[in-house]
């Protein structure tokens, strides 16, 4: 029997990695409110947001942990044998919650491209062919490393990293066994069809983030040499509905090539951004966005 459930993540929230700031809200704050408003389960967030152990047991209530983001910088064998203990530590906090249906998903990610940060989007240079190998085999190495621990990983393309653009994409896929963690919103502002994607990867898609994005906005950000900090700052990931997301043919696309495992919704922002009150409503809508649509 085909399983989905429906998660939503602390970045919808501005708290995440790349931010410095305080949390705009507490934790329990913010399970509460995902609870409320009908979500399943809820990514990790920074390592500690949310607790570790009993205490992230008991704080999620009746939320499941659905995932979490863990960045390696794949481009750099030092930085990779350096960073390897997070990785570790992420994979710890999983073990230590009670697994249900759907386990929790490490979303391996790269910890980027300093010139594509600075230029998100897919127009500045990636990997050039020679450092492709060495590149997909540190990747395989962290899913293999989470395998051992009994974790299927996917990887996470995103703007500003070293995957960010569908040809990215593609090649990472020949060179590893890793499943896929299809990001809508980072995609589609890549220069990507979700729709096309999702059919063309099929086989490969393992975990799904659904959000939405505004070219004209990336368009703006890149014309006033912007980065993807600044990106988000401006609204770049829209509330779905509000970008230019199939999100009907997304759904109809995940129906066509029978995905099973957690759809989690996000909204990449920053603290400070919208308020906290502005951001539960938009999650409890983002929500009801997928239930109209069927899940």
């Amino acid at each position: 029997m085909r399983v989905r459930k429906i998660a939503n993540a602390p970045v919808s929230f501005g708290v995440f990695e790349l931010s410095d700031a305080p949390p705009p809200l507490s934790a329990d704050e913010m399970v509460h409110a995902l609870s409320e408003a009908g979500y399943e389960g809820i990514d990790l967030g920074p390592l500690g947001y949310l607790g570790t152990g009993a205490d992230l047991a008991a704080r999620l209530g009746d939320l499941a942990l659905a995932g979490g983001w863990a960045d390696l910088p794949y481009n750099d064998e030092d930085g990779f044998r350096r960073a390897l203990p997070a990785l570790d530590a992420t994979l710890d906090v999983f073990a230590s919650v009670p697994a249900g249906a759907l386990p929790p998903r490490p979303t391996l990610g790269c910890s980027g491209s300093p010139e594509r940060f600075a230029r998100p989007g897919g127009s500045a240079p990636g990997l050039v062919p020679s450092e492709w190998p060495a590149y997909a085999a540190r990747v395989q190495e962290a899913a293999d490393r989470c395998r051992e621990r009994g974790f299927e990983p996917a990887f996470h393309h995103h703007l500003g990293t070293y995957v960010e653009t569908p040809d990215d994409v593609e090649h990472l896929l020949e060179l590893t066994d890793v499943q896929l963690c299809l990001d809508t919103g980072h995609l589609l502002l890549a220069g990507g069809d979700p729709v096309t994607a999702l059919h063309a990867w099929a086989d490969r898609v393992g975990h799904v983030h659904i959000k939405d994005g505004d070219t004209k906005i990336l368009a703006t950000a890149l014309a006033e040499g912007v980065d993807l900090r600044e990106l988000m700052g401006r609204g770049g990931f829209a509330p779905l509905g509000e970008g230019e997301l199939d999100l009907p043919g997304v759904v109809r696309a995940l129906d066509d090539i029978g995905y099973a495992g957690w759809i989690v919704i996000e909204q990449d922002t920053l603290p400070g951004r919208r308020t906290v009150a502005q951001n539960i409503a938009d999650q409890a809508a983002n929500r009801r966005k997928l239930k109209d649509l069927g899940l």
